[in-house]
């Protein structure tokens, strides 16, 4: 069966929560809501879903009872570890963001196992105008996995990952030859699709955060991990959906069949067509070698910290637009630079190679520069071994320490801040690739300079396609993904962050 967009469109009409449904269509949905279900219908939602319709706890009920006791506390330090929050349905990554929403539970929740699970939540929400909204990992920071007067579709214990050695897409002719590829339920994470592909000597390309999800809002809205300028974006690989639509149908979505909905959910938006139950990935021949450029240099004053910008931005279109670079550069307040840069398959003496145009010049003025920076490298294959990490650089990663924690799950330590964050500011810009040519260097240069004497100005020049190979552009081409992304050589982010902040504690608020 083949979905056309009017039938879809159709479908979403009859369930609030989903962000297609706007206009006259918002507006009846929310008047249906004002007659919460009867309890006899809970009921029977409940055997429908095998007993799996439970009750959303809030999980800083300790600090809200009472603030500043141990068990507040205890609460407190367990929202650091982004496992935990996962592991709670009423837990999200972020708690808000300034004036603007404040995390509150929804009273239900759907604990799905499967697509039939979720089509009982999408067909109850329907039926009795209740919104939905849909949690996997929790990592939506504009608050859309959980609302007040909400039924929440939980997909957390949906984990499974399979490895395909010959996959073929669902409806494909025997012309279409098979691909090795990864499937994952909708609550896996990408700490769990890596490690699976490495068993299998693959790679998979999704998030640089381990517990980012796989399945929902990453993928379905572009996704970029730290080897995009390699690999493309999460959407460019996917080779099909298991998704539920609004209507509460399970349909298959590929290049063969359900065309339309395929090419919207890679990169149309997260929760907007349908809830994805399961995804199959292309996976790619695993790199022989990552590596980390990491350090800083520091400029004396603004003068010469305005020419170390200029040197970068000079620099970036012939050393770094390529398959090679990934990750961020820092342009800080205090005058200095900090990298925190991937690279694939170079020796750390190839990678200085590269750099040594400018630190060698930088170097050469030591009354103007500090410069402190170091490259290393390993072997791809260890890149999602808690055990390799542990025994290399343990500081590089902080493990999940819980007495029942699942074996293997860690996070990158520089994450930490991302993790139940109360986000005060976040603004971005992509910079086309013509940005950067020698006509517009000055003018960028400027632009860069004076951002960082407001806030720290971040270039991931990971989350931008342009010097991408051809066969990574061909497979974007047909997503869904702004086409802008393709040229684009970077995006700027300026963001700011309270860590461990939480609005209505007292003594923690932001």
């Amino acid at each position: 069966m083949t979905i056309s967009r009017r039938t879809l469109l159709q479908g979403t009409a009859g369930v609030g929560a989903m962000a297609a449904l706007t206009g006259t269509a918002s507006l009846a949905a929310a008047q249906k809501a004002a007659a919460w279900p009867a309890a006899d219908a809970w009921d029977n939602l409940r055997k429908a879903v095998g007993g799996r319709l439970i009750e959303v706890a809030d999980p800083l009920a300790p600090c809200r009872e009472a603030p500043g006791s141990q068990a507040c506390n205890d609460r407190l330090e367990a929202l650091n570890n982004p496992f935990f929050i996962q592991d709670q349905p009423g837990a999200l990554q972020s708690n808000g963001w300034y004036k603007a929403w404040t995390r509150e539970v929804s009273p239900y929740a759907v604990a799905a196992e499967s697509a039939e699970d979720i089509v009982a939540a999408v067909n109850f929400a329907r039926e009795h105008g209740v919104k939905l909204v849909v949690k996997g990992a929790g990592h939506d920071y504009l608050g859309r996995n959980m609302a007040p007067d909400s039924l929440l579709v939980w997909t957390h214990p949906m984990r499974e990952v399979a490895f395909h050695p010959a996959f073929r897409p669902t409806g494909a002719p025997d012309s279409v030859a098979p691909v090795k590829a990864l499937s994952a339920q909708a609550g896996a994470r990408w700490i769990e699709a890596y490690q699976v592909a490495s068993q299998n000597d693959r790679y998979v390309q999704g998030g640089g955060c381990t517990s980012v999800g796989v399945a929902g809002g990453f993928i379905q809205g572009g996704g970029y991990g730290s080897f995009s300028k390699r690999y493309g974006t999460g959407a460019g690989s996917v080779l099909e959906f298991e998704v539920v639509t609004a209507a509460g149908e399970v349909v298959i979505a590929n290049a063969h069949q359900n065309t339309d909905i395929f090419w919207a959910m890679r990169g149309g938006g997260g929760g907007t067509f349908g809830i994805v139950s399961k995804i199959t990935l292309l996976t790619h021949e695993r790199p022989t070698t990552a590596g980390l450029l990491s350090g800083s240099i520091k400029a004396a004053d603004d003068g010469a910290f305005q020419d170390l910008v200029a040197a970068l931005v000079a620099f970036y279109p012939g050393a770094l637009n390529n398959p090679t670079w990934g990750e961020q550069i820092s342009i800080r307040s205090d005058n200095s630079v900090e990298f925190t840069m991937t690279f694939l398959d170079l020796t750390a003496e190839e990678a200085r190679a590269v750099w040594r145009p400018v630190l060698d010049g930088l170097r050469d003025q030591p009354d103007r520069y500090t410069v402190d920076v170091n490259f290393r490298t390993w072997p791809f294959a260890g890149t999602w071994d808690m055990d390799e990490w542990l025994r290399t650089d343990p500081s590089f990663i902080t493990r999940d320490t819980r007495d029942d924690a699942e074996t293997g799950l860690y996070w990158w330590a520089s994450n930490q801040g991302e993790v139940s964050e109360y986000i005060e500011s976040y603004q971005s810009i992509w910079i086309p690739f013509g940005g950067f040519a020698p006509a517009k260097q000055g003018d960028l240069t400027e632009l860069l300079f004076n951002a960082s004497r407001h806030a720290n100005v971040r270039m991931q020049i990971n989350k931008g396609l342009s010097g991408a190979s051809e066969e990574v552009l061909a497979r974007e081409r047909d997503t869904s993904v702004h086409p802008a992304v393709r040229d684009a050589a970077t995006i700027i982010i300026i963001a700011t962050r309270q860590s461990g902040v939480f609005p209505s504690v007292p003594d923690h608020e932001p």
